[in-house]
């Protein structure tokens, strides 16, 4: 079968498409004929600085749609040639992908397998995100990191379709802002101005939730637009600054929380939470209320030209993999 890997760590021209030995199911997972695989930003930090890598050649690649190739020992409700998305720990760029099982989907009635390969991290992370960590109300305010891509994407439809009373975007450019007013936001920041624009749009009262993949200086500037006892969930590191310690100094006074999530660890440590959480947020998509655009595809030959048009950080939506050229 073809592969995508990298042998050390580098600019995109570090993945390589390889001749590799066609897996086979162990107990407890299957094997998935890929038909689409997604890009994440996690798979550009994996190949430029090792994140989440163990040793090389490394494969990257965490989300995968498509047809169940083969069932290991001890599978249960899966079986061959159903229709199916994937959450993986890493490999999904490859023509067969192995899974555990805790991790599969069967696709609902009226989702095709392109759209389901936008899914496994983009959906249940804005989901808990906004409910199960952020536990947003009717009523109140929302700001969005990263409101142009697949995360933010979601999550300002989600927001909407929930009952804020209104939904802020930060991008990291203007030409973005299109973008996420058409999926949900009111009003869209750029990174350097988002909290004098969250003070001027609330009125000096700060927001009620804010949503942050960045992490560093972003982090410490959103708790200071959190209104009274707001919350604050952080979902990532892009800006690769140091992890730094908020305590009670920071929160006591204003009754503010800060609370975190990855839909990876949630894989490892409580897998049946989150199949609850998924089957929630994927209905989201077959109601009607969420929309995904895909906004480049590419052969699966091509990995390294969608990892320089999301690392150029001028992609909106979801990127994928086509494995079938």
């Amino acid at each position: 079968m073809r592969a995508v890997e990298f042998q050390e760590y580098g600019d995109p021209e570090v993945l390589q498409l390889v001749k590799a030995e066609t897996p086979q199911p162990g107990p407890g997972q299957v094997t998935i004929d890929a038909a689409y695989v997604g890009v994440n930003f996690a798979d550009l930090k994996a190949r430029a600085e090792g994140y989440r890598v163990d040793s090389l050649p490394f494969r990257p690649g965490l989300e995968v749609s498509g047809r169940i190739r083969a069932v290991g020992r001890d599978v249960e409700g899966l079986a061959p040639g159903q229709e199916v998305a994937a959450l993986v720990n890493s490999g999904a760029y490859a023509e067969v992908v192995v899974a555990e099982t805790a991790t599969v989907f069967p696709l609902p009635e009226g989702l095709d397998l392109r759209t389901a390969a936008t899914l496994p991290t983009v959906l249940p992370t804005a989901h808990a995100l906004l409910h199960e960590v952020g536990r947003l109300r009717a009523g109140e305010s929302v700001l969005v990191h990263g409101a142009a891509g697949g995360i933010g994407t979601v999550a300002g439809q989600l927001a909407r379709a929930g009952g804020a009373g209104a939904v802020y975007g930060v991008v990291s450019s203007t030409a973005k802002a299109d973008h996420a007013l058409k999926h949900g936001y009111d009003e869209v920041f750029t990174t350097d101005t988002f909290s004098d624009g969250v003070r001027r749009a609330t009125g000096g009262r700060g927001v009620d939730l804010i949503l942050d993949p960045v992490g560093g200086d972003t982090l410490r500037q959103g708790l200071d637009t959190l209104a009274v006892f707001g919350r604050l969930v952080s979902f990532g590191n892009a800006s690769g600054a140091e992890p730094w310690h908020v305590g009670q100094p920071e929160l006591y006074a204003q009754g503010r929380s800060v609370g975190g999530f990855s839909i990876l660890a949630l894989a490892q440590s409580a897998p049946d939470a989150l199949r609850s959480l998924a089957e929630r947020a994927f209905r989201t998509v077959t109601d009607g209320t969420v929309r995904l655009p895909v906004t480049a595809e590419f052969p699966l030959r091509d990995a390294a030209e969608a990892h320089r048009l999301m690392g150029g950080r001028g992609s909106t939506g979801k990127l994928l993999l086509r494995i079938a050229d």
